[in-house]
């Protein structure tokens, strides 16, 4: 156990120092960024929280916060689905399906695949300003994890989990697109008499610039004697992936001989290309089949309309049913419901289905 704790501790220095250097505030750096979809949660248990989640998410939905909370799934399999109508009003959709898998006693592997609809945009031109087609944008990624789970060697107890995790990333139109890969790292660490304690901290999107290729970047010029049309290559410039650095700590007050659970979740994010967010988090469960959760997350100068950088409201609700599937079953299945208050538009909604066997 002397070495694991060396191991774990070697681990999380690396990422503490690899995310000071990384994420030196400089603020010239907004905006530079793209891939924000690798941002948007389409989980609705963990946008119920705000996603302030990286100490204690576990599962598949650990994939886009923290890949070490894929091992500390319950059962041997979890699987789930989720719809999110993002920022009602502007027809922004998310879909995502996650699959994780215990593998022997302590690893376990995860896969989650998400799009982003966009509905349909009207195809315009300089001489076609009203537009004469429509268009529906691709956006997707796919993830696969890695997961290892510590435990104690008295109590055999899950005490630290480490995860990693790759993802590809598309974005592509008719005739152009862009091909990147994510990479994720972190830590979850448990203690206390009851499992009460949590700490987490991963390291999120780094990887690949991401290009824009294809017949969209070629324009038609002139050659030089002035009598020949030429398809010109346009030289798009590269982007980087939006990197970040989680730090989370959650604690569980227990209540009338643990049929109640309150926990109280806090958490740091410190984003290479954005401002920097911290939040604070709520949930109440009642004997782990019903769960309600609340969350607020803030970010310098939100609430200034001229400098604000974000749509967000900051504030998340939602609640959760989870039922087994007969009684005294360790498998069971959940129903979720998720809503952030924005600022403009109409609020996003997330729901999702959930099933542990």
């Amino acid at each position: 156990m002397k070495n694991t704790s060396l191991f774990i501790s070697g681990i999380l220095l690396a990422m503490v120092l690899g995310g000071t250097q990384v994420f030196a505030g400089n603020p010239d750096r907004q905006g530079e960024a793209g891939a924000y979809e690798l941002l948007m949660n389409p989980w609705a248990r963990a946008a119920g929280l705000n996603g302030l989640v990286a100490a204690r998410v576990t599962g598949y939905e650990a994939m886009n916060f923290n890949p070490a909370g894929v091992g500390r799934i319950v059962g041997r399999t979890e699987f789930g689905i989720a719809h999110t109508q993002y920022l009602v009003g502007t027809g922004l959709s998310l879909n995502a399906a996650g699959l994780a898998q215990r593998i022997g006693e302590n690893g376990a592997i995860g896969l989650s695949i998400m799009s982003v609809g966009f509905g349909d945009i009207p195809l315009t031109t300089v001489n076609q300003p009203e537009g004469f087609a429509n268009f529906k944008p691709s956006f997707f990624n796919i993830g696969l994890a890695y997961s290892y789970v510590f435990r104690d060697q008295k109590t055999k107890l899950e005490k630290v989990a480490v995860g990693f995790a790759m993802r590809v990333v598309n974005e592509s139109i008719a005739n152009a697109s862009a091909t990147g890969v994510a990479f994720d790292a972190g830590v979850q660490y448990v203690t206390g008499a009851d499992r009460q304690v949590k700490f987490g901290i991963a390291l999120r999107n780094f990887g690949t610039k991401m290009k824009f290729r294809g017949d969209g970047m070629t324009f038609t010029g002139i050659a030089p004697n002035g009598n020949t049309a030429l398809n010109v290559d346009g030289r798009p410039a590269g982007f980087e992936l939006p990197s970040l650095l989680h730090i989370g700590l959650s604690y569980d007050f227990l209540f009338s001989e643990k049929t109640n659970r309150l926990t109280v979740l806090g958490n740091f994010t410190a984003n290479s290309f954005s401002r920097d967010q911290m939040g604070l988090g709520f949930e109440y469960g009642f004997r782990e089949m019903f769960m309600a959760r609340m969350g607020f997350k803030y970010e310098n100068q939100m609430f200034d309309a001229q400098n604000s950088t974000t749509a967000s409201g900051g504030l998340t609700a939602g609640v959760t049913v989870e039922v087994p599937f007969r009684k005294g079953s360790a498998q069971r299945i959940g129903f979720d419901y998720a809503y952030e208050y924005t600022r403009v538009f109409r609020g996003t909604h997330s729901i999702g289905l959930k099933m542990n066997i």
